[in-house]
C-alpha cells in the first residue's frame, strides 16, 4: 500500500499466510496486481517476472519485510534472562554488572528467510530493493545476517542507505522505531525528510506528531464495537486504576504508591500498558497476551479498526479472519504511511 501511495504500480504480492492473502484481496483498491501464497524458498526470479507481467527492460523494484521475531528483542531479552535482572537491580538501586551483549543466535528457521529474500533479489536483478525490519536486526547476534546483506549488495553494484526510522515522524500515530535497507543499482539512494516531531522535542520546521486521541476520535461509532475489547478477570481493577499514559509501574513503590502491588522491571513494560490520548501510540503488537496492552484509555482491549487507524490503514480496509488473527496481521504490518515514505525516493529514482 506504502509503494502505491508512493507512485510504485504494484504487479505481484506474495505470502505463504492464506488469511493475509485473503486480506490484499479484499483491499483490491489499495493492492493492485495479483497475490500469490507461497513460500518465497520455493520460488524463483523468472517466475516471478513472469508472473508479475514485468520485462527484462521494465523497471523493478523488490520489497521485502522477512519475519521480524528472530530478529526481535524478546528473542534475546528472555534468554537466558541475564538483561532483566540487571534492570531489575538497577530499579532497585543495587549495583550489578552489565551483562555481556548475547552473539550466539537461537535456531529458527524463520532467519534463513534474509538470504532467501537476497537469492530472489539476486534473480530477478531489479533496478531497486527495499528491505524492511526491527532494529534489533542489528543487535550483535543478528548484525552479521544484516552485515551480510549489505555487503551482498554493494558487490552486485547497489548503493545502499540503512535508514533508522521513526514511524510517528512520517505521520503515523505510533511510535514504531523500525530499520529500513534501501538499495539502488548504480546510484546513492536518499532518505524522505521527517515531517513531523517525534514528541520529544518541540521544532519550528516540523509538524507535532499526531496523537492517539486525533488518530481514534473519528472512529467512536457503535459499528465498531467489539465485545472481546471488554476487560474481565485478574487485573481488570488494576487497569482501571493506572492512569493514561502509565504502565504497572504506577502500581509500584519506584512510582510512590502507598500500596505497592508490583515490583518496577519485573514485567516487560507493555504489561498494563495504557495509551494516553494526547500522545502518539507505542508500537502495535502482533500476538499480545491477554494483559498486554497498549489498551484504550477508557480501560479496554483496542478495537480492530482502532488498531488500524494506529498503523494509519485507511478506515475502509477490510482485513481478514478471525479477531486474532486481524490483530496478528495489523500488528505484523509496516504502517503505511512510513511505508510510502520510505520507498518514494526510490520510486522516484
Amino acid at each position: 500500500m506504502g509503494a502505491a501511495w508512493a507512485g510504485g504500480d504494484l504487479r505481484l504480492s506474495i505470502d505463504n499466510d492464506p488469511i493475509a492473502c485473503e486480506t490484499m484481496r479484499r483491499n483490491r483498491s489499495h493492492h493492485p496486481g495479483q497475490v500469490l501464497q507461497a513460500d518465497v524458498a520455493t520460488l524463483d526470479g523468472r517466475s516471478l517476472r513472469r508472473l508479475a507481467g514485468v520485462g527484462r527492460a521494465d523497471p523493478c523494484i523488490v520489497i521485502g519485510g522477512p519475519p521480524c521475531q528472530p530478529f526481535s528483542k524478546a528473542a534475546y531479552w528472555t534468554d537466558p534472562g541475564d538483561d532483566s535482572r540487571y534492570r531489575r537491580a538497577r530499579a532497585r538501586g543495587e549495583t550489578a554488572p552489565k551483562p555481556s551483549p548475547i552473539t550466539d543466535a537461537k535456531p529458527d528457521a524463520r532467519r534463513t528467510l534474509v538470504q532467501e529474500f537476497w537469492r530472489l533479489v539476486t534473480e530477478i536483478k531489479p533496478n531497486a530493493f527495499v528491505f524492511e525490519n526491527v532494529p534489533s536486526i542489528t543487535h550483535p547476534r543478528n548484525r552479521k545476517i544484516l552485515d551480510g546483506l549489505i555487503g551482498d549488495a554493494g558487490d552486485a553494484g547497489y548503493g545502499v542507505r540503512l535508514l533508522r526510522v521513526n514511524a510517528v515522524e512520517y505521520g503515523v500515530p505510533q511510535c514504531r522505531h523500525r530499520v529500513i535497507l534501501l538499495g539502488l543499482r548504480g546510484g546513492d539512494p536518499e532518505q524522505a525528510e521527517p515531517m513531523h516531531t517525534n514528541g520529544t522535542e518541540p521544532s519550528l520546521l516540523l509538524l507535532p506528531p499526531l496523537t492517539a486521541g486525533q488518530a481514534l476520535r473519528p472512529l467512536q461509532d457503535e459499528r465498531y464495537f467489539e465485545p472481546e475489547e471488554v476487560l474481565t478477570g485478574r487485573w481488570a481493577q488494576q487497569l482501571r486504576e493506572i492512569p493514561p499514559g502509565w504502565n504497572y509501574k504506577y502500581l509500584t513503590e519506584w512510582a510512590g504508591h502507598p500500596a505497592p502491588l508490583f515490583e518496577a522491571e519485573t514485567r516487560f513494560w507493555h504489561f498494563l500498558l495504557k495509551l494516553h490520548p494526547d500522545r502518539p501510540s507505542w508500537t502495535i503488537p502482533a500476538n499480545p497476551g491477554p494483559w498486554v496492552g497498549p489498551f484504550h484509555w477508557d480501560s479496554r482491549h483496542l478495537w480492530t479498526a482502532e488498531l488500524a487507524a494506529l498503523q494509519s490503514f485507511p478506515a475502509c480496509c477490510e482485513f481478514g479472519g478471525n479477531r486474532r488473527e486481524r490483530v496478528r496481521q495489523i500488528g505484523n504490518a509496516a504502517p503505511p504511511l512510513m511505508a510510502r515514505r520510505g520507498t518514494e525516493q526510490i520510486v522516484a529514482a
